[in-house]
């Protein structure tokens, strides 16, 4: 742990929070029958706000790598180089300990592998490097081989559907490389909607982040950086929209298009973000979420350890036998607000009771480093 420093961004911190909000209310809802249609994830192709959500993160995640490793000199060498594999191995066993908590006494030949935290640990891993050791003029070309390369493997070794559920290429290598039973099976058949080959466009997030980093790096906060970060933003949602043609907007994919598409609409809601607070200093209404995005990932990750915790304990006996998790819902949010305001009621509470915590550490002026 360390103390808070000066200098930072502050819209990053803000649209940090803003998606880590938004993270914790979308993954603990009171019911998942009872969901608001913007809160929910496509079924397979498309893209609602919820899908949005992590794809935002990574691209945080590059924009703030830019001005991590700028003591580095934005190089790869001994000190970076440390950073970068203490912070993935890190993160990454972290999003394994929250697949396994809290049952510690299990089958570990089912368990799931692949998840939020190890998405994040390996984008941010091998993004880092190849910013680090690519000259930034050059990253572009580097995104765009990544996208070009993944909707190649996808078209031409997926077989005759190649961007359906059964019969895409990722499935495939999950399936050789994971094994079946470390898949997901939230779509009703072992597939990982985070898996290993979709990691390759996941880079292509972070790279449009640290780009976007670089830009805001450059000087002192000023409108023309706005406009540029917009304009870029506006260009690249145009060719994700483009690209949806002939290669689907997919979240669970992770397709090029929707790389593009969700990265293009991330730079323009933080060139907005960063026209209020750091260009017009307009930052009060941005408290809240500030305290959030100076303790992102440690919410995050302490969001899934109540979630899961509140899922293990039992109320009741017998048949009347519930978890602590459905006992508040229903006993608490449905009476108050109904079954579908009920459920929101409750993921609202949850998001709170993460930012008292979080709220305490902002106050000290504590920031833990995962």
């Amino acid at each position: 742990m360390k103390k808070k420093t000066s200098g930072r961004i502050v819209s990053l911190d803000i649209f940090r929070g803003i998606t880590v909000a938004f993270m914790i209310i979308v993954n603990t809802p009171g019911s998942w029958q009872h969901v608001y249609a913007p809160l929910r994830h496509s079924e397979w192709h498309g893209c609602t706000p919820t899908d949005l959500v992590f794809p935002f993160f990574l691209f945080i995640v590059g924009v703030a790598m830019w001005f991590s490793f700028r003591k580095y000199g934005h190089e790869l060498n001994m000190g970076s180089m440390v950073r970068i594999i203490r912070r993935t191995v890190t993160i990454f066993a972290l999003g394994l300990f929250l697949n396994i908590f809290p049952v510690f006494d299990r089958d570990y030949s089912t368990l799931r592998i692949m998840g939020v935290l190890q998405r994040i640990a390996l984008a941010y891993g091998l993004g880092a490097i190849i910013c680090m050791s690519v000259n930034r003029e050059y990253l572009w070309v580097v995104t765009a081989f990544f996208l070009f390369l993944y909707w190649a493997l996808l078209a031409f070794f997926g077989g005759a559907d190649p961007y359906s559920l059964e019969g895409n290429l990722v499935l495939k290598i999950d399936r050789m490389v994971l094994g079946e039973a470390h898949l997901s099976t939230a779509f009703g058949i072992p597939f990982d909607p985070l898996g290993l080959l979709s990691t390759i466009p996941a880079l292509g997030t972070v790279i449009i982040g640290f780009y976007t980093g670089s830009v805001l790096g450059k000087g002192p906060a000023a409108a023309k950086t706005v406009l540029k970060i917009m304009l870029v933003g506006a260009a690249m949602t145009g060719m994700g929209l483009l690209w949806d043609k002939l290669f689907p907007i997919n979240k669970p994919l992770w397709t090029s298009s929707y790389v593009l598409y969700s990265g293009g609409i991330a730079m323009m809601v933080l060139s907005l973000l960063y026209w209020l607070a750091d260009v017009a200093k307009i930052r009060k209404w941005g408290t809240f979420f500030l305290v959030f995005g100076t303790n992102a990932l440690f919410s995050y990750f302490l969001s899934g350890i109540w979630a899961k915790t509140m899922q293990y304990i039992k109320i009741g006996e017998g048949d009347r036998e519930i978890s602590m998790y459905a006992w508040f819902y229903e006993k608490i949010c449905v009476p108050v607000a109904g079954n579908l305001n009920g459920s929101l009621m409750f993921a609202i509470i949850q998001m709170l009771l993460i930012w008292l915590v979080a709220y305490i550490l902002y106050r000290k002026k504590v920031m833990i480093r995962l």
